[in-house]
């Protein structure tokens, strides 16, 4: 029997060999915290051996996913200097890996805010629901830095032509854009619909056996090639370079004082 670690950036709900995991800092639109990310990473640590746990469903607390990554967290690396933001932007990237690699299906429940790591995060769930007004985006660049841990995973998603769209344009789009795409498989117009939707597809995960599931990702994933560590090592440099250079500054701070950065028409 798996102990499931404490959290408090997290709540858990194991129930039938689904274990619910739900993001919980609503206050922030659960943007993700380098406390959130090490909770995670130390939970998918947890019960990555333990065949009773089929399937992690992924949802967020107060009607949104996950708004990005926390800008407190980004002041308080800027005090380390570049090797600050260099460990703070690797972290998620590991974290995205080992959400990639989770031996039990990966199911993501879309609301509210999808952006930046929330679309990263949604880019490796094995099955993906949404609402269909839930607004995704990857908003990096028009804050002057860079989606440097996602963009491999959103290309290995939705391709290199639909990722270049997003990330150089910085644009919103809705759920039943995302299926278009192919970021998502299913979009609901309520509630009610997105739990029907889930339980059904966790019927279906449950028909499955835990180990042939576990090898086939292995295996489909293989298949598919992978973000390599060494990319995502150098992507880190990268956004550290960026969100330490004058455009990841004046970013950074036209975001807190709510204005159009000076690059903006």
């Amino acid at each position: 029997m798996t102990h499931l670690p404490v959290c408090q950036t997290l709540l858990l709900e194991l129930h039938n060999g689904v274990l619910h995991v739900t993001l919980n800092r609503p206050e922030s639109r659960n943007a993700m915290s380098l406390q959130m990310v090490a909770e995670l990473r130390a939970l998918l640590a947890s019960v990555r051996e333990d065949q009773a746990i089929r399937a992690m469903v992924i949802g967020g607390a107060g009607g949104h996913f996950c708004a990005g990554g926390d800008i407190k967290d980004m002041a308080n690396a800027r005090a380390q200097g570049p090797d600050g933001f260099r460990e703070l932007n690797r972290a998620f990237g590991a974290l995205l890996q080992e959400v990639q690699h989770a031996p039990q299906v990966v199911i993501t429940v879309l609301q509210g805010a999808v952006l930046g790591g929330g679309l990263g995060l949604a880019c490796v769930s094995d099955v993906a629901l949404a609402d269909h007004q839930a607004q995704f985006g990857l908003p990096e660049t028009s804050l002057g830095v860079l989606p440097a841990q996602i963009a491999p995973f959103v290309v290995q998603r939705i391709g290199l032509t639909q990722a270049r769209r997003l990330a150089l344009t910085a644009a919103r789009f809705d759920g039943t854009q995302a299926r278009r795409i192919g970021l998502v498989h299913f979009v609901e117009h309520d509630a009610q619909a997105l739990a029907e939707r889930l339980d059904e597809v966790l019927a279906h995960v449950l028909c499955c056996a835990p180990g042939a599931n576990a090898t086939t990702k292995k295996l489909l994933l293989a298949s598919a090639g992978q973000p390599t560590d060494a990319l995502l090592d150098e992507a880190a440099q990268w956004f550290s370079d960026a969100v330490s250079g004058s455009e990841g500054v004046e970013g950074t701070m036209a975001f807190v004082q709510k204005r159009k950065p000076g690059w903006a028409p």
